[in-house]
């Protein structure tokens, strides 16, 4: 045993709409996300005596450890510190990147290769969206393509960088969760068809206005596709959340943002956290700023997109004079 020890910082990502969850493409779901400097989840993981895992989410945590060592066919035990985590069933991501950071970690200090996407299916992290899964290795805006017959995550179709001076506003409401687990799958089998109008509509949003407007940073024709696909997509999932959006204080807070000049408002996933876009830090402090104080409960962060993929460090202990 030694004291090699390997660190994996996993971004956050937004859901930024489906392209056809009701299937009728013979590839369900498909969507657009982005991936996000913060929050993060960063964890590190060593060889060790026995398996412990400390820090926030330690649960979910001990039980992917056990998980994965398992499917990779692990014999030694491992000791694992979550140093930070993406807030759980807000909308970000967290489940998916802390299973699949914390699988990347393990194959690097193992001598594995990287196979992310073999992960994913591995610990059933592609049910609905490839997004998460690609994020752990590149960045920027993605398209995926819908899941298809087989395990393997929905593969990437797409693939843009989000400009650097863009900001994202995500406005969080800590009183809400939005759908996980089985209450997920309950939610997704009690909805009504998706039109096949409404998948080809998004579909030609997504294709010819979001993904050229990006290519050209055209902030306004970027924001108004995604703004469309959130209404069209939360109108249909409104029976489930009980509305557009999961939380009416998030709701009030990115409307009041869109009225102040934001753009592409919307919720990620289940929620309940919203998004809106702005041209610059300047310009999304100064919207920020108009709302004035929030209501307990609620916050607003202004971040930056990540155009790359986990952050991964191994960390080797230096030897002491004399030692080869």
């Amino acid at each position: 045993m030694t004291d090699e020890l390997v660190s994996v910082v996993a971004p956050a990502r937004l859901h930024l709409g489906f392209l056809d969850p009701g299937g009728r493409s013979a590839r369900r779901f498909g969507g657009i996300g982005l991936a996000l400097a913060e929050p993060a989840t960063a964890l590190s993981v060593r060889r060790a005596a026995a398996n412990t895992v400390e820090g926030p989410e330690s649960g979910r945590a001990a039980r992917h450890l056990r998980d994965i060592q398992s499917k990779l066919g692990l014999s030694g035990a491992h000791a694992v510190e979550i140093h930070e985590a993406i807030p759980a069933h807000c909308g970000l991501g967290s489940g998916t990147q802390l299973a699949l950071g914390l699988a990347l970690a393990l194959r690097t200090l193992e001598g594995l290769s990287p196979d992310t996407a073999a992960d994913a299916a591995l610990l059933g992290r592609g049910a609905r969206s490839g997004l998460g899964a690609s994020f752990l290795t590149l960045g920027g805006v993605a398209v995926d393509g819908g899941k298809g017959p087989g395990e393997a995550p929905p593969p990437i179709v797409a693939r843009l960088p989000f400009p650097d001076d863009w900001r994202v506003l995500l406005v969080l409401d800590t009183r809400h969760e939005g759908f996980h687990g089985a209450d997920e799958l309950e939610a997704f089998a009690a909805l009504p068809p998706f039109p096949e109008s409404a998948t080809a509509e998004i579909c030609r949003l997504v294709l010819m206005q979001a993904l050229p407007s990006l290519a050209e940073r055209d902030l306004a024709g970027f924001g108004a596709a995604i703004a469309t696909v959130q209404a069209m997509v939360g109108a249909h999932f409104a029976p489930a959340q009980g509305g557009v959006f999961t939380s009416p204080a998030v709701a009030s807070a990115c409307a009041a943002l869109e009225g102040f000049g934001a753009e592409g408002i919307g919720q990620s996933s289940w929620g309940p956290t919203g998004f809106a876009f702005a041209p610059g830090e300047a310009e999304a402090r100064a919207m920020v700023a108009r709302l004035g104080p929030l209501e307990p409960g609620l916050e607003i962060r202004v971040v930056r997109g990540r155009n790359h993929g986990a952050g991964v460090k191994t960390h080797r202990p230096r030897l002491a004079a004399g030692q080869t």
